[in-house]
Formats: C-alpha cells, sequence, structure tokens
C-alpha cells in the first residue's frame, strides 16, 4: 500500500505552493549571487556532457524533459488538471531517443503514439472526471517541452554536431543576458505589462543586439554566409521572447511566482528552459537551410 501511494505521489505531484524566494540583491529580482553560482554549475555539466559524450547529454536532456514535465504538472493541478505523467514521460523520452536514432519523422510518430496512450490512460483511471481537459493539457505540455527538446538532439545529429549545439546555447545565452543588462539598465517600456511586467522593449533590443553578434561570429564560425547570423538572431530573439511570455502566462494564469524552487536564484527549471526550447526549432530550421544540411 506504501509503495502504491508512494508511486501516485510521483506521478501526481499535486499542487505546486509558492515559496519565499531568497533575498533580491537587485533591480532584477533575483539573488544574484546565487543565481550566477547556479547558471554557471548549469552551465559547466551540460557543456561538460556536450563535449565528452553525446550519449551522456543525450541522457541529461531526457532527465531535464522529466522534472519539467514534473513542475508543469504540478502548475496546472493549481487549476485541476491532472497531467498524465506516466505515458508523458514514456513518450517524451521516446521522442528524444527518435530524434537522435531515427529524425523528425520519427519524433512526429512518436507523438501521436504518445497522445494515443494518454488517450487511452485517461480512459482507464477511473479516478479523473475531467478526461477530455486532461488530455489537452497533456498534449500541450508534450507539445511544449519534449517536442521542442527533439530539436536540440536534431542539431547535434547535424553534420556540425556539437558546434551547432554550442551556438544555438550561446544565442539563447545571448538573449537572456543582452535582456538582463539593458533592461535592467534602462527598462522603461513594458513589453506585455499584464503577463511580464519586468520584460521591456529595451531588453528585447538588448536581446536582439547581443544575439546578433552571437549569430554572425556563429555562422561564420560553422562556416555559412556571415548575413544569415542576423536572420538567425532575430528569429531565435523572438522566439526566446514567445518562450519567456508563454512561461509567464503560464504562471499567472494558475497564481505562481516560480515553476518550483528547485534552482535557487532561478525558481524552477522551466523558468530557464522556456526561452531554451522556443529557440531549438527556430535555430534548427534556421542553421539547415543557411548551412545546407
Amino acid at each position: 500500500m506504501n509503495l502504491t501511494v508512494n508511486l501516485r505521489r510521483i506521478t501526481h505531484p499535486g499542487p505546486t505552493q509558492n515559496h519565499q524566494p531568497l533575498p533580491s540583491s537587485g533591480r532584477a529580482g533575483r539573488n544574484l549571487p546565487a543565481a550566477i553560482t547556479v547558471g554557471v554549475t548549469m552551465a559547466a555539466v551540460a557543456l561538460t556532457l556536450l563535449f565528452v559524450s553525446r550519449a551522456a547529454f543525450i541522457g541529461l536532456v531526457c532527465v531535464l524533459v522529466v522534472v519539467a514535465l514534473w513542475e508543469l504538472a504540478g502548475a496546472f493541478a493549481r487549476k485541476n488538471y491532472d497531467i498524465a505523467l506516466a505515458p508523458a514521460w514514456v513518450g517524451g523520452v521516446g521522442m528524444i531517443v527518435s530524434a537522435w536514432f531515427l529524425g523528425l519523422e520519427a519524433v512526429l510518430g512518436a507523438l501521436c503514439l504518445t497522445v494515443f496512450a494518454v488517450a487511452l490512460w485517461k480512459l482507464i483511471d477511473t479516478s479523473s472526471d475531467r478526461a477530455v481537459t486532461d488530455v489537452m493539457a497533456t498534449i500541450f505540455v508534450l507539445l511544449y517541452v519534449p517536442l521542442l527538446a527533439s530539436f536540440v538532439i536534431l542539431i547535434l545529429k547535424s553534420p556540425h554536431g556539437v558546434w551547432a549545439v554550442l551556438i544555438y546555447i550561446a544565442l539563447s545565452v545571448a538573449n537572456d543576458l543582452g535582456g538582463w543588462m539593458l533592461g535592467v539598465l534602462i527598462g522603461k517600456h513594458p513589453m506585455a505589462p499584464r503577463i511580464s511586467p519586468k520584460k521591456s522593449w529595451e531588453g528585447f533590443a538588448g536581446s536582439l543586439l547581443l544575439s546578433i553578434a552571437v549569430g554572425i561570429g556563429g555562422m561564420i564560425w560553422l562556416g555559412g554566409p556571415w548575413w544569415w547570423g542576423i536572420v538567425l538572431a532575430t528569429l531565435t530573439t523572438i522566439a526566446a521572447t514567445t518562450g519567456d511570455l508563454t512561461e509567464s502566462l503560464i504562471k499567472r494564469d494558475v497564481g505562481l511566482k516560480d515553476m518550483s524552487n528547485i534552482l535557487p536564484g532561478h525558481g524552477g527549471l522551466m523558468d530557464r528552459m522556456d526561452s531554451l526550447l522556443m529557440v531549438a526549432p527556430a535555430a534548427y530550421l534556421m542553421m539547415r537551410v543557411a548551412l545546407q544540411w
């Protein structure tokens, strides 16, 4: 009985509670020492695995997908949505593995199979009285997390492999860093005050400028036309901003400050993955066109 209860707690995390964040150390509203320490540590782990072992990096992506789905399940539970975590975890990992071994078509196939499994899971689960809305919510998180994360693996599988992934990560970091710098220094005009009051048009300009510098340098490094770096940076900046606002919209709707408190100074994993997820398909498609994969 205890084992059954513990397993259910894992697959049904329950409504996420708001936690008291660490004391803010500046205008950014975060504890910068903690945020920088955690951010540098995460980057070091990801880059080490990326350059040492592709299999280990793919494993890391799978772990991140599992944790991100768990966070979203807890957030959605605040609105009484019951995400079918068990089939979502299996299907999400299956999509990541399919991306590496079989490509984009297999990812879409795995997504379809997972949707079928989720519907069947909810039909069997007699404890759910909102099966249709639960299925729709689960499909949303499948599209939001593992499907988008699969494009990271497709970038890794490309002819430029590790270096293309590094440029993709650099573009995401440039978006956050450029937006933070100009947003904190001169940000006065909110971009979406109802969704994310601290996100400003000045911050967006900072994200775009720094991303363009990274995009041009990255495209030259990968052997492509330099001007494609401007196109790449523009689209990834728009995608990253969309990712930030999408996650902020979810948190606003469910009444959360952060998706969780597992990353001191940052909040939850999804609070860091939001832009990375949205940037992945944009970076993949633009690199594929520009570099003729």
